[in-house]
């Protein structure tokens, strides 16, 4: 086809020419086709670039004058439709055009593709977030939306105004569901808390009635104590019990125990009222001492479910028994005693009042009057004035004692209170608590019932958060020391079961290290109760250390051993035999097992500089290799230089003494990189003789090849082996021949055997896929030759063809 349209170009170049000869001379301003052909593209070139409309363009895609402007045309288009006319039009045609409209119209495709999906993402969330908001299903309510929000981000900026109005309105409602559902936990919560609340309250109640009926009732609690706790629990029941819904059966609970401390308390208060009047009963011998014991349990009326307290439990014998008089021996010798016994307190108590000693005056003044309670009225009438004496002078005393304390008195109430509002760490306050108590203590107390309360109940309100830490701490201590029990029984079942001779040590040494650590962990406890503890513990951990220490100096020795060895390898021949058997030392030294921590790291010091040593031999080996590599780098950078720019010129002796040259440095201590070079030289001058002897052949062939024309040659002349190169082959034209090796050396062939060329490529094209021929250019150049020498016929056997044949020869020799 290509020769076919080289002809038709070529006649219609000849009949031109033929009609300007015979029309003669014409008028020269006449425009050519090659003029409108250019004024055509200019007009096309400039619609182009007014950006014109998609009817335009297609025209110019498909009737542009030039390729440029057809393909520039053809981007331009984005109507579907129009791509589509174009695609049709131009297949067959058009390549480069029908191939950007192919991908302009996948391009399309796939952005319409991507919008629909957009389309149907933004229907999909806009359908879940109005599901979400109408769904009763309130699992992961808020991660839902949460992942709605994150997904609409990505397609929020191609959503119509509609859609998004509609996604938005669905996300509020979901906002306001979730104020609700959170609305409802808190509230939910908030009875939950309250219950909790309740519950400790009706716990609290209960323990202290508990106490109060249980304990011995010679020390009764204090009615301040009592009152705060009354108060504090009936707020603590009113918060619980606000706008919530409470049992009957609690409600009940909480009234009878809350009544119950109410009586004990009011019991408390009109015991503490009536005191004075029972001490003085209890001094009193007149016959009405029982009628008045009577009134006074009356008025106190101590509840049923509470034990008696040792007061109302004497008056309560004295109103229900007549008196009896003392009679015996016995109770003669216990009043004489008693006689004697305040016969020695008074004086003292004198004494420490003339010198306003408040304490012990105070303190004298109770043995005193306790020991006055156990006299008779017979005994005790000759010191009652007496003592009416010395009680005033200790109330004289106690005032002005309260004048000079009180201002210091209240400073220490006012500490407390503030200490009890702090959130100081509990030991460092308990600390304080008792200081503040020892310099109310040295202050001697305080008559004043008012202050002594507020400072009683400031230090009650300080302790209370370092009770429940120091019970927590208790309780902490016995969990320690029940774990370092654990940890004894442990050892010892190991040390019963443990076989020495089989025994893993490693293993041992990590129970005998783990051992001390959670021993250590288990802290604090109790010193009296961990003093057995331990020294059991002790005594186990001396048991597992003395074999432990046995097999660590056995281990130790036998690292010794290897040192030695390994000293003994630091002059050892040949450098590899020593290298080998120390890292096979290195081994050894891995395997050996426990040791003690110091002296194995001065043994591990020791082992490490002899390996040094060692392999610092085979580091100075490399040096001096490394160097010799560099002189013979040196050398053969300038062997190099000197034959690198060899070529088919240069002579054979040169050649062959540059080949054994390389030779020799190639068997040398070369660098990779300097051998490379050599190898890559050497190859090079493999192919210079290689080059050569072809050379040599070539020029004989171009002169079988003339001879061949002018008829001088004779087959006897060509070489033997070419008469098998000919055998069987089919006779081709001398003209044939040429291309062929036009072909072969890449060399252009005149214009008037194009397509005879086309012709011949096509068919070695076939040739080739049918029979796999992979024969080397120079082979078929050589058969192409041989067959213009031998094969019979003169057909195309020329001097043109023969100079064409020899200029593709020399064009492969120069390739």
């Amino acid at each position: 086809m290509a020769a076919f349209i080289q002809k038709l170009f070529k006649k219609r170049k000849t009949v031109s020419l033929e009609s300007q000869k015979a029309s003669g001379k014409q008028e020269t301003n006449q425009p050519t086709e090659a003029d409108k052909r250019q004024q055509l593209r200019q007009q096309q070139e400039s619609q182009l670039a007014a950006n014109p409309g998609q009817a335009a363009l297609t025209t110019l895609a498909v009737q542009g004058v030039t390729s440029a402007i057809r393909l520039n045309a053809a981007r331009d288009i984005t109507d579907e439709d129009k791509l589509q006319e174009v695609l049709k039009q131009t297949k067959g045609r058009d390549k480069s055009v029908y191939q950007a409209v192919k991908q302009s119209l996948q391009a399309l495709k796939e952005q319409q593709a991507n919008e629909a999906a957009t389309r149907q993402r933004i229907d999909e969330l806009v359908d879940q977030a109005q599901e979400q908001a109408k769904s009763e299903d309130t699992k992961r309510y808020e991660a839902r939306l949460t992942a709605l929000q994150e997904r609409w981000r990505d397609v929020e900026a191609q959503a119509p105004a509609g859609q998004a109005q509609q996604f938005l309105a669905a996300v509020h409602q979901i906002r306001e569901r979730l104020k609700e559902l959170e609305d409802a936990r808190r509230e939910e919560q908030r009875h939950q808390d309250q219950k909790h609340q309740r519950q400790e309250t009706l716990e609290l109640l209960q323990q202290t009635l508990a106490q109060l009926k249980g304990s011995d009732s010679t020390d009764l609690p204090s009615e301040s104590a009592l009152d705060a706790l009354q108060k504090t629990q009936e707020n603590r029941w009113l918060e619980a019990t606000r706008e919530t819904q409470v049992d009957k059966h609690e409600q009940k609970q909480y009234e009878q125990s809350m009544l119950a401390l109410r009586n004990y308390l009011s019991a408390v208060r009109r015991l503490n009222a009536v005191r004075m009047q029972i001490s003085e009963l209890e001094s009193d011998e007149a016959d009405n001492a029982q009628a008045d014991a009577k009134a006074i349990l009356q008025e106190v009326d101590w509840p049923r479910d509470f034990p008696l307290p040792p007061t109302l439990s004497n008056l309560s014998a004295l109103a229900g028994k007549p008196k009896k008089a003392p009679s015996g021996n016995d109770n003669t010798e216990q009043q004489q005693a008693l006689v004697a016994a305040l016969n020695t307190t008074l004086p003292k108590l004198e004494t420490a009042l003339e010198a306003k000693q408040f304490r012990e005056s105070r303190q004298l003044l109770k043995t005193a009057q306790h020991q006055l309670q156990g006299l008779d009225g017979h005994h005790r009438k000759a010191f009652q004035a007496k003592m009416q004496l010395l009680t005033g002078q200790f109330r004289e005393l106690s005032d002005w004692q309260g004048f000079a304390t009180e201002p210091k008195q209240v400073s220490l109430c006012e500490q407390m209170e503030y200490l009890a509002e702090q959130p100081i760490e509990p030991e460092a306050k308990a600390e304080r608590i008792k200081e503040l108590q020892n310099d109310w203590r040295e202050l001697g107390g305080s008559s004043d019932r008012v202050l002594w309360k507020r400072f009683k109940a400031a230090s009650d309100q300080a302790y209370e958060p370092c009770k429940a830490y120091f019970e927590a701490k208790a309780d902490l201590k016995q969990v320690h020391l029940q774990k370092r029990q654990a940890i004894c029984d442990e050892l010892e079942h190991f040390l019963a079961e443990a076989d020495w001779s089989t025994i893993d040590w490693k293993g041992a040494e990590r129970i005998h290290q783990t051992a001390r650590q959670e021993w250590k962990a288990a802290w604090p406890v109790d010193f009296r109760d961990n003093r057995k503890v331990q020294k059991h513990f002790d005594d186990l951990l001396k048991k597992l250390e003395r074999p432990l220490d046995e097999e660590r100096q056995k281990n130790e020795a036998a690292k010794q051993a290897i040192i030695e060895r390994a000293e003994a390898l630091i002059d050892h021949e040949p450098l590899q035999e020593a290298m080998d058997q120390a890292k096979a030392l290195q081994s050894e030294w891995k395997s050996i097992g426990i040791t003690r921590h110091r002296e194995d790291r001065k043994l591990w010091q020791a082992f490490r500089n002899a390996c040094d040593q060692i392999f610092e031999r085979r580091s100075a080996q490399r040096s001096a290799q490394q160097q010799a590599t560099e002189e013979a780098d040196t050398a053969a950078q300038a062997t190099l230089e000197r034959y690198r720019n060899l070529d088919t010129s240069t002579s054979d002796e040169t050649l062959e003494e540059a080949r054994t040259a390389l030779k020799t440095l190639a068997a040398g201590s070369l660098s990779r990189p300097v051998r490379d070079d050599v190898q890559q030289l050497r190859d090079h001058l493999a192919k210079l003789g290689q080059l050569k002897k072809l050379q040599a052949r070539l020029e004989s062939w171009k002169t079988l090849v003339h001879e061949r024309v002018t008829g001088d040659g004779a087959p006897e002349q060509t070489p033997s082996a070419w008469q098998g190169l000919v055998k069987n082959a089919e006779p081709l034209p001398g003209r044939d021949l040429a291309i062929r090796a036009e072909i072969l050396a890449g060399r252009e062939t005149p214009e008037a055997d194009q397509g005879r060329r086309m012709e011949i490529q096509v068919q070695r094209l076939a040739d080739g896929l049918g029979n796999g021929d992979n024969s080397e250019p120079a082979q078929e150049l050589e058969k192409l030759v041989a067959l213009w020498c031998l094969q019979p016929g003169d057909e195309g056997i020329t001097r043109e063809h023969a100079d064409r044949l020899v200029q593709a020869l020399e064009s492969h020799l120069q390739q």
